[in-house]
């Protein structure tokens, strides 16, 4: 699972402070003890590092894997009975992360090769912001560096399909852009350097993305093209994560977080029917065995049901001690664990659905039999000899095929971001259904919250955007899931 490299963190990086409605950007950005300009490579560094670890632990472990099911709390993370709130600090961390890739871009020693890599992060970065939140300010979101603090609301259909600065052109001229240059990056500590792996991963988002709002399309034109290319992802090698570290300070922080907020991840009773259906030993990487059983000759995984109030898991009785706790690999091991993007079995997956569907032309069990394998390798685990013939696992060209399709690759993305939670909210699978003591009328949430710095500093588009969406609750639905 872990590629063993030299993970270099650039602690000189001095990082722009900056969001969309900073009020004191202009007395921050001319810090007389801040170096008015930063090398490239320790920009990218920062980058690269910074969003990796938010994506892996504060929105994938400590919140998106309660939103997808993974993890159950017992009785503090609030978030497990969707009370979203805005999740700001994040909004305020990718315009933070965007203004050091608009710095690196224009850098008089960045080259095209760092332009084109810096469009592919900052595509990412700007799929985060409009698939959390909706609408959301994009052509005009680092704006504030030229004067503007209140920059315009894009609409999301704008954002990924505009033929000029939309999502999809951005990745294909970067791709255009690596494949034709002869430059050379440095502070790559994702993929050190090789371009080639770059073009796969902005060709695998652009799959991931289309994939996103194929309800809004009916020409899939582009993703058969990028099935047929050959410059996909192809094997694990491929994947775009960075390896935690052994040693300090670039450990998974769960290894080094307080019991309790450990304990606070809970397996659920949706992951142990799964798992349990399909006889999966996968299990025994991604959870612990109980307590009660774990010195016994059959360990038992159990699962805790999503939104319980701590009141009502002690007026059901529920002893703790039978329940599950994440893997070793989340808590005991510092390095047991990559900050993730997007994997090689998602790709694997995403062109499944896509054959299944009928969007494309292709072997749906090719590349579903390729992505379960490649999830089993990722964490180390044999596959089973006769997993495949399994009828739970099986694929037979029924109308089940989509949902085993779609609920193993729901698997595949424990602790990517929040990507498991984004593809269950465009497909439905696996079904989630809100716990007894959810915050939110028994609905499914779609978003969070803008944040209210928002509605101070950048009213009137705040309150443009709120109309155009439906409202800045966390059910107004994006346009690409409607």
């Amino acid at each position: 699972m872990k590629k063993y490299i030299q993970l270099f963190v650039a602690t000189t990086v001095a990082s722009i402070i900056f969001t969309a409605c900073t009020n004191d950007f202009e007395e921050k950005n001319t810090n007389p003890n801040a170096p008015e300009s930063v090398d490239p490579q320790f920009l990218l560094t920062n980058v690269v590092s910074v969003s990796s670890d938010l994506s892996a632990y504060q929105q994938g472990f400590r919140q998106a894997n309660y939103l997808a099911q993974f993890a159950a709390s017992i009785e503090f993370e609030r978030i497990d009975r969707y009370e979203m709130g805005s999740n700001s600090e994040y909004w305020s961390a990718i315009f933070r992360l965007l203004s050091d890739i608009k710095s690196m871009k224009a850098s008089p020693a960045a080259n095209d090769a760092y332009v084109a890599v810096g469009d592919i992060m900052q595509s990412y970065l700007f799929s985060q912001l409009t698939d959390l939140w909706n609408d959301v300010p994009y052509t005009e979101a680092v704006a504030a560096l030229d004067g503007n603090f209140a920059p315009k609301y894009d609409t999301q259909e704008s954002i990924y399909t505009d033929p000029e600065t939309g999502l999809l052109a951005v990745l294909t001229k970067a791709v255009t852009t690596l494949e034709n240059t002869n430059n050379v990056i440095q502070g790559d500590i994702m993929f050190q350097g090789d371009l080639n792996k770059w073009v796969r991963f902005a060709n695998s988002l652009q799959v991931r993305y289309l994939l996103r709002i194929s309800k809004r399309t009916t020409d899939f034109t582009a993703l058969q093209s990028l099935a047929d290319s050959g410059k996909l992802m192809q094997s694990n090698a491929d994947n775009a994560v960075v390896p935690y570290l052994a040693s300090a300070p670039n450990q998974f922080p769960m290894f080094n977080a307080a019991l309790g907020l450990y304990q606070e991840h809970t397996m659920t009773k949706t992951v142990e029917t799964v798992l349990t259906a399909w006889d999966d030993p996968r299990v025994a990487v991604l959870y612990k065995p109980t307590e009660a059983s774990k010195n016994s000759a059959t360990p038992e995984y159990n699962g805790l049901q999503n939104g319980q109030s701590s009141s009502t898991i002690n007026a059901n009785g529920i002893d703790l001690n039978n329940i599950s706790l994440f893997g070793s690999i989340f808590r005991d091991v510092a390095d047991g664990i990559d900050a993730q993007y997007m994997q090689y079995s998602e790709v694997q997956f995403a062109l499944a659905e896509a054959v299944a569907r009928g969007y494309i032309t292709g072997d749906a069990n090719t590349y579903y039999q390729n992505a379960v394998t490649a999830s089993f390798e990722y964490y180390n685990t044999p596959i089973p000899d006769d997993y495949f013939t399994r009828p739970a696992i099986s694929l037979d060209g029924s109308a089940n095929d989509l949902e085993k399709i779609l609920t193993q690759k729901w698997l595949s993305l424990i602790n990517v971001g929040h990507e498991a939670w984004f593809n269950v909210r465009r497909t439905g699978i696996p079904n989630l259904v809100p716990g007894p003591d959810n915050f939110n009328n028994n609905k499914y949430p779609v978003r969070y919250l803008y944040p209210e710095s928002e509605q101070a500093t950048n009213s009137a588009n705040y309150k443009e955007a709120v109309d155009r969406i439906g409202g800045d609750n966390i059910n107004s639905k994006g346009w690409w899931e409607k």
